[in-house]
């Protein structure tokens, strides 16, 4: 885990819940993502100049650091593993990274800040488009991945004033995912207090709900059927069924604030 009070990466023994390595970073850290063969871990550094840190599993050592174009917020890996993704905020700009040499290949810029990330795929499992969301815009761009372009920008759906929350310190939209089967878009809109439902890859809106204050983060079952939605205005996991776009259930949480949350499948 990333740990921004001293610019480490700490690797901590899930059987017994402690740390037991503290590996120091080139700068202080934001979001961590790991490949599919868990073989590397790549570190977003959001201090100046901002890099990636890329750390080994086998030695649990750091083996690059990526110069890219400012401070990293949100760092991705593509599902096949063959790029690293970095997100920059106050650079505005998507850079990506190819794993096997872990250096760029290639930058898009904005004229936002590039917030959280998803990606829907080819059929052989290559990246398709890139899906971002963007500071202070309440939707999210989209990413050829192919012709390293934007080809379009998708708002959500207005609501009247006394149904919005402002207030999100540009994390208008924050939170999207794309489900596992690689049918539908699950996107936050905190302004809106809401979640929308896309088709992939023709974007159609199917739904949306309003699922409580401030939602922040989206993790999806494996069986596409279910999103979890931190909410960190309330202290709380919406529950909603991707298909019907219905929310089902309200899980209060052990601490404030919720954000960053993943699903986890336990062997039974």
């Amino acid at each position: 885990m990333a740990n921004e009070s001293d610019d480490t990466i700490d690797i901590v023994d899930v059987a017994a819940l402690k740390v037991i390595k503290k590996v120091p970073l080139s700068g202080r850290p934001n979001n961590i993502a790991v490949t599919p063969d868990g073989k590397k871990v790549y570190t977003a550094i959001a201090q100046a100049p901002g890099a990636l840190d890329v750390l080994d599993t086998e030695s649990n050592e750091i083996v690059a650091v990526i110069s890219v174009h400012g401070g990293v917020h949100n760092t991705y890996v593509t599902p096949d593993g063959k790029y690293a993704i970095a997100g920059m905020v106050g650079g505005r700009n998507i850079t990506v990274v190819d794993t096997a040499t872990d250096r760029p290949v290639w930058t898009t810029y904005f004229d936002l800040g590039i917030r959280p990330m998803t990606f829907d795929v080819n059929a052989d499992g290559s990246t398709r488009h890139i899906y971002a969301q963007l500071s202070n815009f309440n939707g999210f761009g989209v990413v050829d991945f192919d012709t390293r372009k934007e080809v379009r920008r998708i708002e959500y759906p207005e609501v009247p004033p006394d149904e919005r929350t402002p207030g999100h310190g540009g994390n208008t939209a924050h939170g999207i995912g794309v489900t596992p089967d690689n049918k539908y878009i699950v996107a936050n809109s905190s302004l809106n207090s809401s979640v929308y439902v896309y088709t992939v890859p023709d974007l159609e809106l199917v739904g949306g709900v309003r699922v409580g204050h401030s939602p922040n983060w989206v993790t999806i079952t494996p069986d596409s059927k279910y999103a979890y939605i931190s909410l960190s205005g309330n202290n709380s996991v919406a529950v909603v069924e991707i298909e019907t776009v219905e929310k089902i259930a309200e899980i209060r949480t052990g601490g404030q604030v919720p954000k960053r949350n993943a699903t986890l499948i336990l062997d039974q």
